[in-house]
């Protein structure tokens, strides 16, 4: 009788490395869905670990802290942004306008969850936690305006540029959250920002 084939180290390591990133997604996704319905104060690790179904010294071992768990969640809407971008590619003629496509489409897809998105902007504002939302927010807005395939050196001033373009759509998100401001009124300013912005692109 021959014996059953074991597992090779790699593929024991495999198997795991698997489990561990479902096991995180889930808790992201659990942390968001907490967070959609009642901001950061919802996300309350002992409500996160019951929601994702794990233990709550496992989650800490993921997520050594609640901004820890909220730059994740942030990070996965970003990948959502990065994967329609992906898909739908902005088709405005000029730099500034397809700049503006990526933030409104970024505005549209937070506000589809206010309090999530209400969560997400007080991380970014109040966390200590390293992020790099910046960072990935203005290489999509430089993807987007840049040629294609442009070569642009890290200390090129466009990207100074676009990461200014990036805080100026934060600070206009904070004030549609409070109510101040509406998607046509965040357009319209991000327009002109962009174009002056932009204008050597």
């Amino acid at each position: 009788m021959t014996a059953e084939p074991t597992a090779t180290t790699s593929e024991q390591g495999g198997v795991r490395s698997r489990s561990q990133l479902q096991r995180r997604k889930s808790i992201v996704k659990a942390a968001a869905a907490l967070a959609s319905r009642g901001g950061v104060e919802a996300m309350q690790m002992r409500t996160v670990a019951e929601r994702a179904g794990v233990a709550l010294g496992t989650l800490y071992r993921y997520f050594p802290s609640k901004m820890d768990l909220v730059v994740a969640v942030v990070s996965e809407e970003i990948d959502l942004l990065e994967g329609s971008m992906e898909r739908r590619p902005p088709r405005a003629s000029d730099p500034p306008q397809r700049a503006v496509e990526v933030l409104m489409r970024a505005t549209r897809g937070l506000m589809r969850e206010p309090e999530l998105a209400e969560a997400l902007i007080r991380s970014l504002l109040l966390s200590d936690v390293k992020t790099d939302f910046g960072d990935r927010m203005s290489r999509l807005l430089l993807r987007a305006a840049a040629p294609p395939d442009a070569d642009v050196p890290e200390d090129d001033p466009r990207r100074v540029l676009v990461r200014s373009l990036s805080s100026v759509w934060t600070m206009e998100m904070i004030e549609m959250l409070r109510g101040h401001a509406t998607a046509d009124e965040i357009q319209a300013k991000l327009e002109i920002a962009a174009a002056r912005l932009l204008e050597d692109f």
